[in-house]
């Protein structure tokens, strides 16, 4: 069994069909096993037969659309590749908080790979860096400033599309820290 990280697009925590129960549910209808939820913002670890990544996102999302009317994207993870980017420590020295959010894009394996990484989207932001192997873009957001919102995201959807999804850097600690507690 291969453990994996579903993260889901367009949870909105309020809405009746998005009760992590009833996400459980779909998922343990699929029949994955080891399905447990991290926090309230759709994210789903399983385990299953080891499977590639865009049949498994495929086959989420259909279910999500079916079961629960979810129209929003899946992306699907191997906890092998976050644990590979939690080790790396792409952000030496920072720390997640309430001024500065420390950031991960995730990507569709479909989509295409950023040729280079923008040195500065936005003013509010800076990119980090690239990590091939999660596909994900990591950046540092300054929210220091209540009054200015950083545009960066709507950048990311501009250039990437809807296929993309981010969390903070504490959300991708802690659904490691979920995928290692609830291994088989």
């Amino acid at each position: 069994m291969t453990r994996y990280a579903a993260l889901l697009r367009g949870i909105a925590p309020s809405g009746r069909n998005m009760t992590n129960d009833k996400l459980r549910a779909t998922f343990e209808g699929l029949g994955f096993q080891a399905v447990a939820s991290v926090l309230s913002s759709g994210n789903i670890v399983f385990s299953t037969a080891r499977a590639e990544a865009p049949a498994l996102e495929d086959r989420i999302q259909q279910a999500l659309r079916t079961d629960l009317q979810i129209p929003g994207g899946t992306i699907v993870r191997e906890h092998r590749q976050l644990r590979a980017l939690l080790d790396s420590d792409p952000f030496p020295g920072l720390t997640h908080g309430r001024g500065t959010y420390l950031t991960a894009t995730f990507l569709k394996d479909r989509s295409e790979a950023p040729p280079e990484l923008p040195e500065q989207p936005d003013p509010l932001t800076r990119v980090v860096g690239y990590d091939q192997q999660a596909r994900v873009i990591l950046t540092v957001i300054d929210n220091s400033n209540p009054g200015k919102t950083p545009d960066f995201m709507a950048w990311l959807e501009k250039t990437y599309g809807t296929g993309i999804t981010t969390r903070t850097w504490l959300t991708v600690q802690r659904i490691v820290k979920k995928l290692e507690a609830a291994a088989p």
